[in-house]
């Protein structure tokens, strides 16, 4: 190799090479600084008069896209140069100094939810800038995205386009294309491996590339579901927040259809925790009818269509959220604040104000103190250390229970329903749960700013199972009932926490079935 490229670039070490060129660190001796600059070499892969010029042309229009894109923002590397020597084409880029993604994961191993949070939150700009100048990287990969050393951003290199260029052929009916399809197992989508990669193609590769840092394994090392093609990690990555979890659920599905269409929608549904979630059926106010609810427990047997309800997990907003009025109380699941709380308390049905919440950008498990749910509106206050929580009697029937007639006796006891959904909480079928309540308690954005995310992120996140400990009927009317229940919540810190629940429940006709309206 000659001391000098083009008569200017010192050549200091390789860098890498391939089966497009090398790639080399150098210094550009015409500069007075003497920067150090990435010298990319790529080479045809046909050596003909006829393809040359065919790749000499792409190859200009392909660098002016890098110049463009480089000089839009510092997270893509700029173009200094490009040039042609010896049958051999050259770009000369700005040089990174930082660690790769996969040299970060060898130096200190798995990076924690917070970090890969971060890592997205800064790239999905730079591919929602790339796609509006209808560009796909296509080559998104652990190894292609530089935490930059002065500032810690991530900095997408390699894009594929210039090295599509190489690969250009004339086929049969003497047209020019590219015989070869850019991009890396496992990391590219199979409509990018078929060679028609679309925009959220760089969607999954990114998701791929979030579950390479959660968990160090590389895609090969991970099944897919042979029903559906979809991605099967989940297994490897248990302390991961629900709400992220489903963020790369969605942007690695296996058609593109399913996943984010743009990353400004994937970027907000990290944000904000809005990812797409299979469609529910409103709920419908059933009809009033005759007949009154039993005591008697006949098995329970959910129904399937899909139900408003009731959320229980922190925002994806850096403020507190008032956990909203005791008529919109959300359904149980959190802890209750001694000294600090002046009304009825539920657990799980909101976030205390007591503590700040976690944000998108980092999903910091709540400690139980954090976790506790009031019925009232509250400014914030400080945090505090609260003392352990009250228990809230239960309250005792002063009267008979209700007389029920034969056809009221035929329906499912409105215990059973308590019973049933914390059946499915603590077995973690949480969409199903979540489908027993009703819609203001689901609809409620005070409550549960991000949805379903919400109730996940506590149920799935901080809870790791309810005790119900007695149930008492304590009204039933045709189209209502009110249970007291004794519940013991045992936190995933290891902590148990005692509380007491009125629910109050309604008849849902069409479906035969409780829904729960309120929890006080």
């Amino acid at each position: 190799m000659q001391t000098l490229l083009n008569n200017r670039y010192q050549v200091i070490r390789t860098l890498g090479s391939g089966g497009f060129g090398e790639t080399y660190l150098a210094e550009d001796t015409q500069m007075p600084s003497h920067r150090r600059c990435v010298i990319k070499q790529l080479k045809p892969i046909q050596n003909n008069p006829e393809i040359y010029q065919l790749v000499q042309e792409r190859f200009g229009r392909e660098a002016a896209i890098l110049e463009d894109l480089g000089g839009s923002t510092d997270q893509i590397p700029s173009l200094y140069a490009y040039f042609q020597s010896e049958g051999q084409f050259y770009v000369v880029q700005e040089w990174v100094e930082g660690d790769t993604l996969t040299a970060k994961i060898q130096q200190q191993g798995l990076l924690s939810e917070s970090t890969v949070r971060e890592i997205l939150v800064n790239l999905l700009p730079v591919l929602e800038y790339v796609h509006s100048k209808r560009i796909v990287h296509r080559d998104i990969k652990p190894d292609n995205i530089i935490l930059r050393h002065r500032d810690g951003k991530p900095v997408l290199i390699d894009f594929g386009a210039v090295r599509e260029s190489m690969g250009t052929v004339v086929n049969s009916q003497g047209n020019p294309t590219s015989s070869i399809v850019i991009g890396t197992p496992g990391y590219m989508p199979s409509e990018q491996a078929a060679g028609r990669p679309v925009y959220s193609s760089d969607l999954y590769s990114l998701g791929m590339t979030a579950i390479y840092l959660l968990t160090g394994r590389q895609p090969q090392e991970i099944d897919t579901d042979p029903r559906t093609g979809e991605i099967i990690w989940r297994q490897y990555a248990l302390n991961v927040s629900p709400s992220l979890a489903m963020v790369i659920d969605q942007a690695i599905a296996y058609h593109p259809r399913d996943r984010f269409p743009t990353a400004r929608e994937m970027l907000e549904a990290l944000q904000t925790g809005a990812a797409t979630f299979p469609p529910t059926v409103p709920y419908i106010q059933p009809p009033a009818v005759s007949v009154a609810p039993t005591i008697a427990t006949p098995e329970y047997t959910p129904q399937h269509t899909p139900q408003p309800t009731i959320s229980v997990s922190p925002p994806a907003s850096p403020q507190p959220v008032n956990p909203g009025n005791r008529q919109r109380g959300i359904f149980v699941g959190s802890l209750i604040v001694g000294g600090l709380i002046g009304a009825a308390v539920i657990i799980g049905f909101a976030i205390n104000n007591n503590q700040p919440l976690q944000t998108a950008a980092e999903s910091t498990p709540l400690s139980s103190e954090q976790a506790t749910i009031n019925t009232q509106p509250q400014d914030t206050v400080p945090v505090v250390t609260p003392e352990p929580p009250p228990i809230l009697p239960s309250a005792t029937p002063t009267a008979e229970p209700p007389t029920l007639t034969a056809t009221q006796a035929n329906r499912p006891a409105p215990e059973a329903a308590i019973q049933n959904y914390y059946a499915h909480i603590n077995q973690g079928q949480y969409q199903t749960a979540w489908n027993q309540l009703s819609p203001r308690f689901q609809n409620n954005r005070r409550l549960h700013p991000n949805g379903y995310l919400s109730y996940i992120d506590w149920w799935g996140g901080q809870v790791d199972s309810v005790d119900v400990e007695q149930l008492n009927l304590m009204e039933a009317s045709a189209e209502t009932a009110t249970v007291n229940a004794q519940l013991k919540y045992l936190l995933k810190t290891g902590k148990v926490v005692p509380s007491a629940v009125r629910f109050s429940l309604l008849w849902d006709a069409e479906n035969s079935r409780w829904v729960v309206s309120d929890a006080k």
